[in-house]
């Protein structure tokens, strides 16, 4: 299972005081409020940033990092992954899961039958789609609904699921 989960991607600078606007890839950017620091990535190395203050402005989060006080110091982080911990990463509801720890599943249906492995999660307005690639190299967009979705263990790496009539057809 992954140990730390990406909640942004510094996209420019915000202004000459090092501030840096974050387009988040979070479910709930609102999360960045109540976050104290947060990991970048430069591809050389990881930096534990301490956040400072945090604003909103359209669909960007801006941050300000402690010890980052210039455009100068800010503008070598564009393009790159804030990550947080697991320890730090958002409380999780009865029955939700970080797409992270979903990939790679081993998926089979009721009567134990391996089915495939599960490749993305597409979000949907609705509900989730689980991309299955099966055994024949096929894709099934299977929903994440109740019905479907029977049990999860991302310990054991597997899902058991109910196929709705109707799903393999092609």
């Amino acid at each position: 299972m992954e140990d730390r989960f990406q909640v942004g991607i510094v996209t420019s600078t915000h202004g000459l005081n090092g501030e840096v606007k974050v387009y988040p890839t979070t479910d709930d950017p609102a999360r960045f409020k109540r976050l104290k620091e947060v990991i970048l990535d430069t591809g050389k190395e990881e930096l534990e940033l301490e956040i400072e203050h945090v604003k909103f402005f359209k669909q960007l989060v801006i941050l300000k990092f402690k010890g980052i006080d210039s455009i100068d110091d800010a503008s070598k982080y564009r393009q790159k992954s804030l990550y947080v911990t697991r320890q730090n990463a958002v409380r999780l509801r009865r029955d939700e899961y970080f797409v992270a720890d979903l990939i790679g599943l081993s998926v089979m249906d009721e009567e134990e039958k391996a089915v495939g492995i599960l490749k993305d999660v597409i979000s949907t307005g609705a509900n989730d789609v689980y991309v299955i690639v099966m055994e024949d190299g096929k894709e099934l967009l299977l929903p994440a609904i109740k019905q479907c979705v029977l049990e999860v263990d991302v310990e054991a790496r597997y899902m058991k699921v109910h196929i709705l009539e109707g799903l393999l057809d092609l």
